[in-house]
C-alpha cells in the first residue's frame, strides 16, 4: 500500500502523475483520495495491480483549483489516507 501511494503521488514523468489514469483525473481536478487493498482480485487485476484499486473523489467546488495547482505547479491534491502513507514510505525508503 505504501508502494503504491508512492508510486501514484511521488513518480513523475516530467513533473506530472506517471501513471496515465492519474494524470487524467488529476488534470481534471481531482483529489487522490484513498487506496482499496484487494479491491480487484480477478486475474488482471492482480497481475496489472495486485489487487489494489485506487479512488479519485471530485469536489466540485475544489476542482478548478486542483486542476490549476496540478496543471501550473505540479501539485498533487490528496486525501490523509494516501499522504499517511507516501510520509511512511518515506521513512522506510532510500529513494
Amino acid at each position: 500500500m505504501k508502494l503504491c501511494a508512492w508510486y501514484l503521488y511521488g513518480e513523475k514523468h516530467r513533473g506530472y502523475a506517471l501513471n496515465p489514469v492519474a494524470n487524467f483525473h488529476l488534470q481534471n481536478g481531482s483529489v487522490l483520495w484513498r487506496l482499496n487493498w484487494m479491491a480487484d482480485t480477478s486475474p488482471r487485476g492482480i497481475g496489472a495491480s495486485c489487487g489494489m484499486m485506487v479512488n479519485y473523489r471530485y469536489f466540485l467546488e475544489d476542482t478548478a483549483s486542483n486542476s490549476a495547482a496540478y496543471l501550473g505547479t505540479k501539485h498533487i491534491t490528496a486525501s490523509e489516507q494516501v499522504l499517511s502513507l507516501v510520509s511512511q514510505f518515506q521513512q522506510n525508503s532510500k529513494l
